[in-house]
């Protein structure tokens, strides 16, 4: 390992401003959590405070690890910063159902001046059903996970850091919308599991196989930055590159394929208990 990498793993970048809205809000989540557990302890119990808290780990690992220095100067490390950001911390945010703890913790006041006028207007909610409905949600995540790896787009985010920031805030709020209609968090009146989640996972799994794959093995840099930052940590930029994809290729399948065989359970459970309640009841 040559120094400069040695150099880079240990280089921590704090922004002060991210930093502290996630500080913000894991105290603003705690203290509604806390609140809640006087009258439903059931309903949030410990391990949903955990996931949540882990969410915004995940978050703080983003934009602040070395994940975050070492972007533009490996696609392997690029790739773990992604990860975090499209399928570690939205599913853990949502398992945490963090609409009623983050407002439970807002003064009374700023509910009923401030957000309340916006919980009385149709279209905001409208607008947010439709787009964590199955189809916007799929479209929208797959859209925004193909677009900004083709290489002119990722070339772009490399070169500017507006871009870059829009990039991985599109990763982000995309993904929160994808996994919303898995996770379904409450208050979401859709609460019934559906077999059409099925191939929204697997058909998901396919498009990341397909762009895995062709950085493993398309036998080229396909991101001319990286042909020139790479060697100068002492990395293969197509080993790099093919690092990635493989990276990209066990994790995020791990992550689409396991909520597909929970789904799978879930859905077959409850016909085989009316089955073995109907055996009984035949024999009667």
């Amino acid at each position: 390992m040559s120094p400069q990498f040695q150099s880079a793993l240990l280089n921590w970048n704090i922004p002060p401003v991210a930093t502290l809205l996630l500080l913000l809000t894991a105290v603003l989540y705690l203290r509604g959590w806390l609140l809640i557990g006087h009258t439903r302890p059931q309903q949030f119990p410990v391990w949903r405070l955990v996931c949540f808290l882990q969410g915004l780990v995940a978050l703080f690992l983003a934009v602040a690890s070395p994940l975050d220095t070492l972007d533009g100067q490996l696609l392997s490390a690029h790739m773990g910063q992604h990860f975090l950001f499209m399928t570690v911390a939205p599913p853990l945010l949502l398992l945490g159902l963090p609409q009623v703890p983050l407002l439970r913790a807002l003064p009374r006041s700023v509910i009923r001046r401030v957000l309340g006028p916006l919980f009385r207007m149709q279209w905001p909610q409208k607008t947010g059903h439709f787009l964590t409905s199955l189809k916007p949600a799929w479209l929208l995540m797959n859209l925004s996970y193909i677009g900004w790896h083709i290489p002119a787009a990722y070339e772009l985010a490399l070169r500017s850091e507006k871009w870059h920031n829009l990039e991985h805030a599109c990763f982000f709020f995309t993904s929160i919308l994808f996994w919303w209609p898995i996770v379904r968090p409450w208050p979401d009146a859709r609460q019934k599991l559906s077999w059409m989640l099925l191939p929204y996972l697997l058909t998901s799994d396919l498009i990341n196989t397909i762009i895995s794959a062709s950085l493993c093995f398309s036998g080229r840099v396909l991101y001319p930055t990286y042909a020139v930052t790479s060697p100068m940590l002492g990395v293969d930029p197509l080993s790099d590159q093919s690092a990635a994809g493989a990276f990209m290729w066990v994790t995020n399948s791990a992550v689409f394929l396991l909520p597909a065989f929970w789904i799978t359970i879930r859905l077959l459970s409850p016909s085989r208990e009316r089955r073995r309640m109907s055996v009984p009841r035949a024999l009667g």
